[in-house]
């Protein structure tokens, strides 16, 4: 009679729950973003160790559930939907009411304050690298005249890596929403506050500030650079629609005087 095997045939089912898993975890981790192509099927496989198959599996698991989409002739992408947290109704409210505005920067605040402060304490050799390369772009945007859009874009790049250091996954996703909002310019245009060279000189050194603080592993110092920076954001907010309410009515007075002369 042959003896039993100890040995038991391994369930393909398992190994595409390893890859579900993988990708998941890179997904939570903030290392795989939203709207990024993941490689090509064959270089995936050959990289996770599996064979074509079991990554389809895995795939369309992944794909049922909304975390990733496949696009005929694309490839396959993280689902752009992880990158907000807000319904788009909510969002339309938002970019309608001033009030979403300055609750929007009070968060950020003390969310933001409360990831600078963790960075600070626990960021690593390479998180330290990465914040100081964030601002040395943001500081070369800076420099370039013209660039408005482009020293935005490196403004949100620069806050976020300060976030991924406080190695938070919640806070991570959570601020990745927040940035997404503003990316889409549904509370105001960042552009537009790196117009005058006097805010951009400012906004640099506060993001200075921010840089050094959690570098140099100072958590109360880089809360409040975080705190001083959105106070004075909300600050500038508030002058520009003040500013704008005033111009409304001296063209309102403008076109009342034309409009008596030429009666």
């Amino acid at each position: 009679m042959p003896r039993p095997s100890p040995f038991r045939p391994v369930e393909t089912a398992r190994i595409a729950a390893a890859v579900v898993r993988q990708v998941e975890e890179l997904i939570l981790q903030g290392v795989l973003r939203p709207g990024e192509r993941l490689p090509p099927e064959r270089e995936l496989a050959a990289m996770l160790d599996v064979s074509r198959p079991t990554l389809r599996d895995a795939l369309g698991d992944l794909e049922s559930r909304g975390l990733v989409s496949a696009r005929r002739g694309a490839g396959v992408f993280i689902a752009e939907v992880l990158g907000s947290a807000f319904a788009p109704p909510l969002i339309e409210l938002f970019a309608t009411h001033d009030l979403a505005l300055y609750d929007y920067l009070a968060f950020r605040r003390d969310l933001e304050g409360m990831a600078a402060e963790r960075a600070a304490a626990q960021a690593t050799d390479t998180d330290r690298e990465v914040i100081a390369a964030a601002f040395a772009r943001l500081e070369a945007a800076h420099a370039k005249r013209g660039t408005e859009e482009e020293a935005a874009a490196r403004d949100a790049d620069f806050h976020m890596t300060v976030v991924e250091a406080a190695h938070n996954v919640v806070m991570l996703h959570m601020m990745r929403s927040m940035f997404e909002l503003l990316r889409r310019g549904v509370f105001y245009n960042r552009d537009r506050l790196f117009a005058l060279r006097a805010t951009r000189d400012a906004l640099l050194e506060q993001h200075r500030a921010i840089a050094n603080a959690v570098i140099e592993g100072r958590p109360p110092e880089a809360r409040a650079a975080v705190e001083a920076h959105l106070d004075y954001v909300a600050a500038h907010m508030r002058e520009v629609k003040r500013r704008n309410r005033l111009e409304a009515v001296a063209a309102l007075r403008l076109a009342a005087t034309t409009g008596a002369r030429k009666g």
